[in-house]
């Protein structure tokens, strides 16, 4: 969608809010999808006027209606046709993501955080782990980290090893590591999920891993193009990495630890491929569904069912 503006268009938006309320109408007219992060026309034009004019959300709303000099409309009008143009996801734009409450830097290396998984991370992951104890947690495929370091954040007695494959990916949870000051909680490795770490057992293996059917890839909206395909795709029912992490996982874990994994829509696929395992599904008060949770005994007692899967 090809949309110009000249100098007289750019004058009869003067206001934060006249460039709020044109960048959702364009957003809503062009039929864009919002899945990183907003999920409306309106905040997701909030989010990006605000990030280019270097302001948040905390502003008062008599500010909506102060006047923009030119180079501001011009920074906005870039961020807004960007988004329309190419169907960039705003966080790309910003470069700028927020999970469980904190903010992290993101760019195409990486998926945009959007996992229900902060909200048990907010919880401590109660009533299944012991908050108080010093613990050792594994990510898995931990992309821009963000599971990782809000673990650490708010289980400030934990130790977090995060993997990733993909060596772009770990620069970007490196940034993400140093800028919260966290080198000496989150140790990254890249890895093969488990094939490059070190020997040690966890307390805890969380993991947002690729999920998404060969099918589903091809029908995704434009935005998800933009992420990275290896943090999405996972052969042709979207299980591959996910039947690994299960058949290995169990070696990783101390006894009476836990697995929590995210499958989402793939959820149906899990359980075909796994109709005896007892997979407890877990709700979430602010939305999501699909993230599964193990015990170390249970994996045990089903390795024969994973192997034969991963061998298959």
């Amino acid at each position: 969608m090809q949309i110009t503006m000249n100098l007289s268009d750019l004058n009869e938006l003067s206001s934060i809010r006249d460039w709020v309320r044109w960048g959702a109408s364009r957003f809503s007219e062009a039929g864009l999808c919002f899945g990183h992060g907003t999920d409306n026309a309106f905040d997701e034009s909030l989010a990006l006027v605000l990030h280019a004019l270097h302001l948040d959300h905390s502003l008062p709303r008599d500010f909506l209606d102060t006047r923009l000099t030119h180079k501001e409309k011009e920074r906005v009008l870039d961020y807004l046709l960007q988004r329309l143009e190419e169907h960039m996801p705003a966080a790309y734009i910003t470069h700028e993501a927020h999970f469980a409450g904190l903010s992290f830097y993101v760019n195409e290396s990486v998926l945009v955080p959007r996992s229900p998984i902060a909200e048990l991370i907010e919880a401590g992951f109660e009533p299944w782990m012991q908050t108080d104890d010093e613990l050792h947690i594994l990510d898995l495929c931990t992309g821009s980290s963000c599971i990782a370091i809000a673990c650490a954040h708010y289980l400030p007695h934990a130790l977090v090893d995060a993997s990733d494959i993909s060596p772009s990916a770990l620069e970007v949870a490196r940034v993400n590591v140093e800028r919260h000051q966290l080198q000496e909680q989150v140790t990254l490795y890249r890895s093969d999920l488990f094939d490059d770490l070190p020997g040690q057992q966890y307390d805890l293996i969380v993991s947002n891993p690729p999920y998404v059917s060969a099918e589903e890839m091809q029908t995704l909206p434009d935005e998800f193009q933009h992420e990275p395909a290896l943090g999405l795709e996972a052969g042709e029912d979207g299980m591959d990495i996910v039947a690994r992490i299960l058949c290995e996982g169990h070696r990783f874990l101390k006894p009476g630890g836990i697995m929590i994994v995210e499958v989402g829509d793939s959820m149906e696929y899990l359980l075909a491929r796994y109709p005896q395992v007892p997979f407890l599904w877990l709700d979430f008060e602010r939305g999501g569904h699909g993230v599964f949770l193990l015990t170390a005994e249970q994996l045990q007692q089903h390795q024969e069912v994973f192997l034969e899967e991963c061998e298959s």
